[in-house]
C-alpha cells in the first residue's frame, strides 16, 4: 500500500476529527518510556499510551518465541504520522520494529487536543 492512501483517512470523516494512531512494542517498559518522552518532547504525538507487560507468541528467523514485551500507542495527526514514525525507527532497538498505523474519527476536543500538541516539523524526529 502506498504512503499516499496511508495518509488519506476515509473521505466521509470530517479531516479535522481525524487522529493517527501508531502502535508498537519494546522488550522493557525503560525503553518504551524514553521513546514516549522522546515523541512528546518533540512535538511528534500529543499521547503515548504504554500497556503491558504483554506477552507476544511468534517466529522469528524461524524459531518460536514467547516474550513479555511493552506495548506503545502513539497518538499523533495524520500530517506528523510519517515523521513520529521515523522518530520511533531511529531509537527502536528491535531489527524488524512492529509499526502499526491507524486512522480513527476522534471527538472534536480531543482531535482538537491532538493537534494543538502535536507541533512535528522535519526537524522534530532527530
Amino acid at each position: 500500500m502506498s504512503r499516499e492512501l496511508l495518509t488519506r483517512p476515509d473521505a466521509a470523516w470530517p479531516a479535522e476529527q481525524v487522529i493517527a494512531e501508531i502502535r508498537t512494542t519494546f522488550s522493557s517498559r525503560h525503553d518504551a518510556v524514553a521513546c514516549g518522552n522522546h515523541l512528546i518532547e518533540r512535538g511528534l504525538a500529543a499521547c503515548v499510551q504504554i500497556e503491558g507487560p504483554l506477552t507476544s507468541i511468534y517466529r522469528w528467523q524461524g524459531t518460536l518465541e514467547t516474550v513479555e514485551e511493552f506495548g506503545c500507542r502513539c497518538k499523533t495527526t495524520p500530517t506528523a504520522a510519517a515523521a513520529c514514525e521515523a522518530a520511533i525507527m531511529s531509537l527502536h532497538p528491535y531489527t524488524t520494529p512492529e509499526i502499526l498505523l491507524t486512522f480513527s474519527c476522534g471527538s472534536t476536543g480531543y482531535a482538537a487536543w491532538v493537534r494543538e500538541n502535536v507541533v512535528a516539523t522535519s526537524e522534530s524526529h532527530r
